[in-house]
């Protein structure tokens, strides 16, 4: 056994307790000291063999050695809480202890000993920072939800657990999934050293619908359990923003949960009912505080959010862009948000530029994590994104307008009571597969353009075999969220899915009930 006799402890560091690891120093170099945490991972070499342990203040090696590739110390494993007797050495520059003896603690005092490390971590992970960076009513009710889901964020980084950030393949999807990583990212190079630590413990991918779907929670699931396998690492915390408050995202959360994973979602998107909260650990929605979320986009949000996470995280532009390219209704807001951009010299103009170009490259990237092409794309470095805006954001503007031109071409318009519904049938309109803009967007251009016209209550419908893009004029009186209430009580063979805001979203359906939507469409609109 590696067990050295007549070992005294330093007495300025009591063994009854163990010191803390963030109090080990060079100083210590020589020095025999108690260390009490959780294992968390056993690395076997072809020497020694490695136990990374615990304590809530920080991790350390601890190296045991009882002949070369000999497993040493084999009834300490991981998730045992452990007590070690080590003298400090330092390896290739880094402090590690040279176990003396190592055994597990009791049933009891692991118990103890893991709420009091549960009680450092979330006093350490409290965020320093509080205070938003406008003001706004809608955010100081969502105060609290924000104060704990950083404190949760930051409590991962402490305990090494991985963190994947799930969001929408838009540019608000992207500004809200960017915002957080230019606050995690930082954390998790201060806490593990730079290098593929970071990347070990942090990915971000766009979900593959415009909801987290079953196949996104299987994917994050797998890899999961398998780098657990390999690596010994945490099942993850996994943040799905702009994205995650609807009946569509339970089932792929419950998923996860199974396996260990756990989720806090960060959302703006309306729902019938809230069967999310209790399945996360933080819900932040405005809907949830009875505001509206047409005020506030997801990148606003978690711009919000991630100055709690990391106050010296750099997100200037990211709420405003966000806000701009998502319509957000909260002029006030974004004005607000436009001035902290142009501290960093930010034009709305190149804000706008900025979206549109996210929008095409999401586009074309379509589920790629293409990480370092983003970074660009927000900003990293500014003289790089500039010329790429500059470059692509006339080519893009130029596909708009051959997508508008095309739209209008074949573009319907029927009144119904004092409205007008405009259709477009988009399978016939557009080629298809990589078309850009997308239909969302080509609706959204039809939209606005008709309004020129002088229309005041005007609807507008991308019809497809399966689905249907609804774009609306607030004097339209018009509700997507109703309007599916409706096909469900009419058309329940429709299977009829969908959301988005008040006067902007879709449904999806079966081919075959098509028609069918399309009249309980035309009888919801004359009933208004």
């Amino acid at each position: 056994m590696n067990k050295k006799k007549n070992f005294k402890p330093n007495k300025s560091k009591p063994s009854s307790k163990g010191c803390k690891i963030k109090e080990i120093t060079s100083k210590d170099k020589g020095a025999k000291l108690s260390i009490n945490g959780e294992i968390t991972r056993v690395m076997q070499t072809s020497g020694p063999t490695l136990f990374q342990i615990f304590d809530g203040t920080g991790s350390f090696i601890l190296k045991g050695f009882d002949g070369k590739g000999t497993r040493a110390f084999p009834a300490v494993n991981e998730g045992d809480v452990a007590r070690a007797v080590v003298e400090i050495r330092e390896f290739n520059g880094a402090l590690e202890g040279e176990i003396i003896n190592l055994a597990k603690m009791s049933h009891h005092d692991s118990v103890e000993f893991k709420k009091e490390v549960n009680e450092i971590l979330r006093k350490n992970s409290a965020p320093k920072n509080t205070e938003f960076m406008i003001k706004s009513p809608i955010l100081d009710k969502l105060k609290d939800r924000m104060i704990e889901a950083a404190t949760d964020i930051r409590k991962a980084i402490l305990e090494n657990r991985p963190i994947i950030v799930r969001h929408h393949n838009d540019a608000d999807g992207y500004a809200s999934g960017l915002a957080l990583e230019r606050a995690i990212v930082p954390l998790i190079q201060n806490h593990h050293g730079p290098g593929k630590a970071t990347w070990e413990y942090y990915t971000r991918s766009p979900c593959s619908a415009p909801f987290y779907e079953i196949d996104d929670s299987i994917r994050d699931s797998s890899r999961s359990l398998s780098d657990a396998a390999k690596f010994s690492n945490k099942m993850p915390l996994v943040i799905i923003s702009d994205n995650g408050s609807s009946q569509e995202d339970l089932f792929a959360i419950q998923q996860g949960k199974i396996h260990g994973i756990d989720f806090i979602v960060i959302d703006h998107h309306f729902f019938e009912e809230d069967v999310i909260s209790k399945e996360v650990l933080v819900h932040i929605n405005p809907f949830l505080v009875g505001e509206n979320g047409a005020e506030f986009s997801a990148g606003m949000l978690c711009a919000e959010l991630a100055r709690f996470i990391n106050e010296e995280a750099s997100i200037e532009p990211i709420p405003a862009m966000s806000g701009m390219a998502d319509r957000i209704k909260n002029p006030e807001a974004i004005e607000a948000y436009l001035k902290i951009a142009a501290k960093k010299d930010y034009t709305k103009e190149m804000l706008h530029d900025m979206a549109n170009v996210i929008d095409f490259v999401s586009a074309k990237l379509k589920f790629m994590e293409a990480r370092e092409y983003i970074d660009v794309l927000f900003g990293e470095p500014m003289e790089k994104q500039k010329a790429l805006i500059n470059l692509m954001a006339p080519y893009i503007k130029s596909l708009d307008k051959k997508g508008l031109a095309i739209a209008k071409s074949f573009a319907k318009q029927e009144k119904i009571g004092d409205k007008t519904l405009q259709t477009i049938i988009i399978d016939e309109a557009f080629p298809g597969f990589g078309f850009f803009p997308k239909p969302g967007r080509a609706v959204g251009l039809l939209h606005d353009d008709f309004q020129k016209t002088g229309v005041d209550a005007l609807i507008t419908a991308g019809i497809m075999n399966t689905a249907i893009t609804l774009r609306a004029t607030d004097a339209a009186n018009f509700s997507v969220h109703q309007l599916i209430e409706l096909l469900h009580k009419k058309l329940p063979n429709a299977f009829v899915e969908g959301g988005g805001h008040k006067n902007a979203g879709s449904i999806t359906f079966i081919p075959a009930m098509k028609d069918e939507v399309v009249k309980v469409l035309k009888e919801f609109i004359k009933s208004r």
